[in-house]
């Protein structure tokens, strides 16, 4: 299907994109790499007058080591952030995430920024990003303002970006010294995730001392498993050490039903990955 037809602008800075999401109001919407956008104007699942693609703001496509930290612009490609050598090195839990998108041509065109904001509870970026407590940057008509991961999802494709705003930066805290681990289960290739595991696990003396989960495709948005992770300290990093306190890691998540399992199966599902990335992430 054709999408309907509508005007587009390509802004060289996040002021100009802001003045026009301004004049043109609920009639505009923002494009960033247009993996999640495509397909929805296509389908006409909306039909939006102005298209504002602000790919071309050179300010949204670097990433900065600060130290304790890195700042990644809302335009900087997937295949990008793989390479960086400061994600490589502090957000190995983001960098196994995000290896894990698509496949090679997706990760060339999709960002970070566009599928945070775009917000799918089955996309892989929304469960690292809030087990490693990421702040996200917000630009709009009266300036700059930054919001927690877990306060960023608010509902099904909902986020705490307004529809005259413009999500700029994610900063993501480095976890020196924990281990980390991505569990993904899909049935082909490259599929949206059924469900999937962000864990992080820092251990001390043969027992764990620090736990981070998040969860994919378990609710309307992605969730952070703070019960299993509160279980999970203290406990010896092994199969029967770990199994109770990630036995209770769908409690109070409410997984979809579909062709690719029903709610029952998908909590199942989490517990099964939720011990295997807890494991994996504390062996390494």
């Amino acid at each position: 299907m054709i999408p309907a037809e509508f005007d587009y602008k390509a802004p060289t800075s996040v002021e100009e994109a802001l003045q026009l999401l301004a004049e043109a109001g609920d009639d505009a919407k923002v494009i960033a790499g247009g993996q999640s956008l495509l397909p929805v104007l296509r389908m006409r699942l909306n039909a939006p007058d102005l298209l504002v693609d602000i790919g071309g703001i050179d300010s949204l496509r670097n990433i900065v080591d600060e130290g304790d930290s890195v700042l990644i612009g809302a335009m900087v490609p997937y295949h990008q952030i793989l390479a960086d050598p400061s994600v490589q090195t502090g957000l190995g839990l983001l960098h196994k995430a995000i290896s894990k998108v698509a496949d090679p041509q997706i990760r060339h065109r999709g960002t970070l920024g566009g599928a945070l904001v775009h917000a799918d509870p089955a996309g892989d970026c929304g469960a690292p990003i809030l087990a490693l407590d990421a702040e996200l940057v917000i630009a709009g008509q009266g300036g700059e303002r930054t919001v927690a991961a877990a306060d960023f999802f608010q509902g099904l494709f909902a986020t705490a970006v307004g529809e005259d705003e413009v999500l700029t930066h994610i900063r993501v805290p480095k976890l020196d010294g924990w281990g980390c681990h991505y569990e993904k289960f899909v049935r082909v290739a490259h599929q949206w995730p059924i469900v999937a595991v962000a864990a992080a696990v820092q251990t001390d003396g043969g027992t764990i001392s620090g736990a981070r989960i998040g969860l994919v495709n378990m609710g309307s948005t992605a969730l952070r498993a703070t019960a299993t992770e509160q279980a999970l300290v203290g406990q010896e990093p092994t199969e029967d050490g770990v199994r109770e306190a990630c036995d209770q890691v769908a409690d109070g998540t409410s997984p979809p039903s579909d062709l690719n399992g029903d709610s029952d199966y998908r909590r199942h599902l989490a517990t099964v990955l939720t011990r295997r990335a807890v494991l994996a992430a504390a062996g390494g």
